[in-house]
C-alpha cells in the first residue's frame, strides 16, 4: 500500500517529534501540553475502561484510548497520526528533568474533520514494561487544508503499569503447578528411597513360607532311602534326605569308615573268660 505525499510528511513528522523528545526535557516542559496556536482544533482523550483510581496500563493487554477532536477552522482538517510515549523521572537530576521510557506505535487514521464538526477515533496501544508509575503522553498530528502539518497534545497523565490478574483457569499457571507438583513428588521418592528407606531395614516374612515352598514344588516328593543318611544325635537316630548332607573332603578316612554296632540279644549271658581248671 503507497502512501500519499502529504502522508509520509505527517509519518516523518511524528517520527522526528518522538525522536527529539527522546532527550531529557525539564519537567516543567513535559508535564505542561504543547500548544498550537494556528490550529483552531480541540482535542481530549478518554479511556472507556479506566477504573475510578486511576488509569491502568495492564501488561499483555491492548489498552484503548478514545481521542475526540473538534474543529473549529473554516477548512476541514485531516488527522493524518496518533502516537504517543511513556515518561520517567531521571533519577540523576532529582526529578527535576524526565527522561523516555519507551515510545508508543503510532497509528495512521487520514480521519477527515469537516469545518465545525466533531470526529472520534479509537487509538490502542500495549505495553510490557515492570510495574510502575509513568507519565503518558499522546500526540496527534493534524494537516490543514493547506498542507500545514501540526502535533497536538492529546494526553499528559500520569498512569500505572501493571500485571494481569491472576485467574485460577489460566493454563500457563495449571501446567506451571503441574510441573512444580511433579518436580516436589520426584524429590521426595528419590530421598525416601536413598536414606529413609536404609533407616527401617524389611523384617522376613514368616507364616506360611512353608506352604509356599509346597506349592512351588509341587507337594511332597518321596525320598530314595539309598539317599537318606542317618545321624545320631543325643534324642535318638535321626534321618535326613539328600545325596549327602556335609562336605566329606575334609574328614579323615579313619573317621568315615566307623565300624558298626553288633546287636546283643537281651536273654543271652555274656561268656565268662574264667581260667580253666
Amino acid at each position: 500500500m503507497k502512501l500519499s505525499p502529504l502522508s509520509t510528511v505527517a509519518l516523518l513528522s511524528l517520527r522526528a517529534f518522538f525522536v527529539l523528545a527522546q532527550e531529557t526535557v525539564p519537567a516543567e516542559d513535559a508535564a505542561g501540553p504543547s500548544k498550537s496556536p494556528n490550529l483552531a482544533v480541540k482535542v481530549s482523550t478518554s479511556f472507556p475502561s479506566s477504573e475510578i483510581f486511576g488509569i491502568k496500563l495492564v501488561n499483555g493487554h491492548p489498552t484503548q484510548a478514545l481521542l475526540s477532536f473538534t474543529n473549529d477552522e473554516p477548512d476541514p482538517v485531516n488527522i493524518a497520526f496518533v502516537g504517543g510515549s511513556l515518561w520517567a523521572p531521571d533519577p540523576k537530576s532529582n526529578g527535576e528533568t524526565s527522561r523516555i521510557v519507551r515510545n508508543i506505535t503510532s497509528t495512521r487514521f487520514n480521519v477527515e474533520i469537516p469545518a465545525g464538526e466533531k470526529e472520534s477515533v479509537s487509538y490502542s496501544f500495549a505495553t510490557e514494561l515492570h510495574p510502575q508509575d509513568l507519565r503518558l503522553q499522546l500526540t496527534a498530528v493534524i494537516s490543514s487544508g493547506e498542507g500545514a502539518m501540526y502535533t497536538l497534545n492529546a494526553f499528559n497523565e500520569t498512569v500505572s503499569v501493571v500485571e494481569p490478574d491472576a485467574s485460577l483457569f489460566d493454563v500457563q499457571l495449571i501446567f506451571l503447578y503441574l510441573f512444580l507438583l511433579a518436580i516436589f513428588v520426584g524429590t521426595l521418592y528419590f530421598v525416601y528411597n536413598t536414606w529413609i528407606t536404609t533407616l527401617f531395614p524389611q523384617k522376613g516374612r514368616s507364616g506360611k513360607g512353608g506352604e509356599r515352598a509346597k506349592r512351588s514344588s509341587g507337594g511332597s516328593k518321596k525320598v530314595d532311602p539309598a539317599d537318606q543318611v542317618a545321624v545320631v544325635g543325643a534324642d535318638g537316630p535321626a534321618v535326613t534326605s539328600g545325596a549327602k548332607a556335609y562336605d566329606e573332603s575334609w574328614i579323615p578316612a579313619q573317621h568315615l569308615n566307623r565300624p558298626e554296632a553288633r546287636r546283643v540279644k537281651s536273654g543271652a549271658k555274656p561268656k565268662s573268660r574264667g581260667k580253666p581248671e
